[in-house]
């Protein structure tokens, strides 16, 4: 497993070893031992799935408490994840990453720090863990299109829920 150091403070690219043969494949997604050893050390209490077609955009989410570790169970997407600590000076900094089931790659998001991801293949299930309980009255939404963070998004239209049409730009 490879752990990259990224442009954002605590956020890290993890890269597992994916093992391939004429039976198909292998890869570890988690090891307490060695996630803890290279900075990413919350104890992960929740395991959560959604599941979107093209196009669809979820997100910006904060959370304020918890951290989560997302990855790709299937599809393509276009992951990116954003420095929502309104008291932090990286604030509306942000990277992205495109995160898929042939690179098994994760991203390590701390809390303070929002992830949205765009569908780039026809279906795609997204997989997080979190450190923490969700908890409604800790989150926080901004919209893809905050002109603050000036995001690049590879689709201009993207499809939203009303929560992220809803999102409040940032003040």
């Amino acid at each position: 497993m490879e752990f990259v150091k990224t442009k954002l403070s605590g956020v890290v690219l993890v890269k597992p070893d994916v093992q391939e043969d004429f039976r198909g494949g292998y890869v570890e997604t988690y090891n307490k031992k060695a996630y803890q050893g290279n900075g990413i050390a919350p104890e992960f209490v929740q395991d959560d799935m959604s599941f979107s077609t093209k196009h669809v955009l979820r997100g910006i989410h904060a959370d304020q408490e918890i951290a989560k570790l997302v990855s790709c169970a299937y599809g393509r997407f276009y992951c990116v994840i954003v420095n929502c600590d309104e008291s932090s000076p990286d604030f509306g900094k942000w990277e992205s990453f495109n995160l898929s089931d042939r690179n098994r790659w994760q991203v390590y998001a701390p809390p303070k720090h929002g992830v949205a991801h765009l569908v780039m293949s026809d279906y795609t299930i997204f997989h997080y863990k979190q450190s923490g309980y969700y908890n409604p009255s800790n989150q926080k939404s901004y919209r893809f299109d905050d002109p603050r963070f000036k995001i690049w998004w590879p689709v201009k239209a993207p499809i939203l829920s009303r929560r992220d049409e809803e999102g409040k730009y940032v003040d």
